[in-house]
């Protein structure tokens, strides 16, 4: 047993000064925020929490509000320093009562109107399953004025079977002037969920945030746990869950692959990329038991192995969707229909990826290289390198090229963990944490990186779970990457990112 896998990570109690500091720093040195969340803790004090990416790992900054929230606010607002840090307050004081002193945006965000203005579900003193009467307020979307200018509401329930988030375009014509979102419609209380749950099976709970992205999320758990727990794992399971992240990843580009070949008129990358992810997944419950690798990565290890049989028909399939995907890889490039709606939609710049913090395939398609399993290279990639694939353009054609790209790269990759596959258990007992612990995961998911910050204490118990989707940053890029587009180019945009709600909303 040979291998840590975790992310490096430090934990710092701030005051108030040294919160808006260290965010000032992160700022003036282009490090990302990657997550915030507020909460009470088990001794009924109010905290806020911020995780910043730097060149080694993460820092992981903890403000202590005070028994009690405040009428004036609770914590300097970071959204000045942070655009994407809106969102995540908005949604801190509807879950908490926390409140950023001095923001500017403080509409409710996950609060639809439908429970009471004094209502908090992540306070100790309520259950979180409370029920209350509906009563839907209105929302205050920024108006957009002038002359022909007016609005297109679109949602939150969609024809089709994608699910809920409204679209308030403001236009001139069909040329979009502004796009404002609205979500929170599938929250689930995911966060109290946690803390009804053994940290021994939170992994299971991590895995249904998002169905497409399972994989990630149950790792970047476990890798929270683990590191916890102080668990060294053996280095087959490395390799194990590496082979299970990237065949997500597969999957999910194929899918969308031909999804947006229909968006675009295209029907026959529908069928063709359908039978592609179809047959890959079909693959998956042959060898590891599930089609969408669900509870595959546990604490400890993975739950199932693969014999030399299994890792034949997997190299082998590699081969084949190799193949497959570069004819239809040249398909796409010589269609003139596809390439016209392609080429120019939807164009996110480098700059908006810098402002809001983007991550996953929308920033490399927009110039950006970050990858945390080529920059934080956690086990296997330490020893299994991931080149980073990127284009300039950033419009819908770019993000196509980079799903391509993408699925070479990680075709590679699973060659290379299935020709090095070491012997060895599959996974270690993951032994309690006899005192209060703190761990995090971060993960390369196929939409980009997904973190878990983890509290524990004695005796197998959560105390607090925070998972977080890049769908926080790259929803509000979005809103800019639509802008001055025509409205019948939005579903081919929107699909081009392929965000979250669900993991959004939590």
């Amino acid at each position: 047993m040979d291998g840590e896998g975790h992310i490096p990570s430090i934990v710092a109690e701030v005051d108030e000064r040294g919160w808006y500091e260290i965010a000032r720093i992160a700022h003036s040195q282009q490090s990302r925020l990657i997550a915030m969340w507020g909460g009470e803790a088990p001794e009924s004090v109010f905290s806020v929490n911020a995780a910043y990416e730097c060149e080694d790992g993460v820092l992981w900054t903890r403000l202590t509000t005070g028994p009690t929230p405040q009428a004036d606010g609770d914590y300097p607002d970071l959204a000045r320093l942070f655009p994407c840090a809106t969102r995540m307050q908005r949604a801190i004081f509807d879950l908490s009562g926390l409140r950023a002193r001095g923001a500017c945006d403080t509409r409710p965000w996950l609060n639809h109107g439908n429970w009471p203005g004094d209502y908090f579900p992540l306070r100790k003193e309520v259950l979180g399953n409370e029920r209350f009467e509906s009563h839907e307020a209105n929302y205050s979307f920024v108006p957009v004025a002038g002359d022909g200018v007016h609005e297109i509401a679109v949602g939150p329930i969609h024809a089709g079977t994608i699910e809920p988030g409204h679209f308030r375009f403001s236009v001139v014509g069909e040329k979009v002037l502004r796009l404002e979102e609205r979500f929170g419609y599938l929250h689930r209380g995911v966060e109290r969920l946690f803390e009804r749950t053994r940290t021994s099976d939170g992994h299971r709970v991590a895995g249904r945030i998002a169905g497409d992205s399972t994989v990630a999320f149950s790792w970047a758990y476990c890798m929270a746990l683990e590191q916890a727990c102080d668990a060294v794992l053996p280095k087959r399971s490395f390799y194990l869950r590496a082979l299970l992240l990237e065949r997500e990843r597969i999957a999910n580009h194929l899918g969308d692959l031909g999804a947006l070949g229909n968006d675009a008129g295209f029907g026959f990358g529908l069928a063709q990329f359908s039978r592609l992810k179809e047959d890959w997944i079909r693959t998956n419950a042959c060898a590891f038991g599930h089609r969408y690798l669900m509870d595959r990565i546990v604490p400890g290890g993975v739950a199932v192995d693969i014999d030399p049989a299994d890792a034949v028909v997997l190299a082998a399939q590699c081969e084949r969707i190799d193949h497959e995907v570069h004819v239809m890889r040249k398909v796409y490039e010589d269609q003139s229909g596809l390439q016209d709606r392609f080429l120019g939609a939807g164009r996110l710049t480098s700059d908006v990826v810098k402002h809001f913090g983007v991550r996953g395939m929308a920033a490399r398609a927009s110039g950006q290289t970050f990858d945390v399993r080529a920059n934080m290279r956690p086990a296997p990639y330490d020893t299994v390198r991931v080149d980073p694939t990127s284009d300039e353009r950033g419009d819908v054609a770019a993000r196509v090229a980079v799903r391509f790209a993408e699925i070479d790269e990680s075709l590679r990759v699973m060659r290379a963990l299935l020709a090095g596959l070491p012997d060895g258990p599959i996974s270690v007992d993951v032994t309690p944490a006899t005192a209060a612990a703190r761990g995090v995961g971060w993960v390369e998911g196929w939409r980009g990186d997904v973190f878990v910050a983890l509290e524990i204490e004695p005796g197998d118990v959560i105390a607090r779970c925070h998972c977080h989707d890049p769908s926080w940053q790259n929803w509000p890029a979005l809103e800019h990457a639509i802008i001055g587009n025509i409205v019948p180019d939005f579903p081919l945009i929107n699909k081009s990112f392929n965000l979250n709600y669900a993991g959004h909303d939590l």
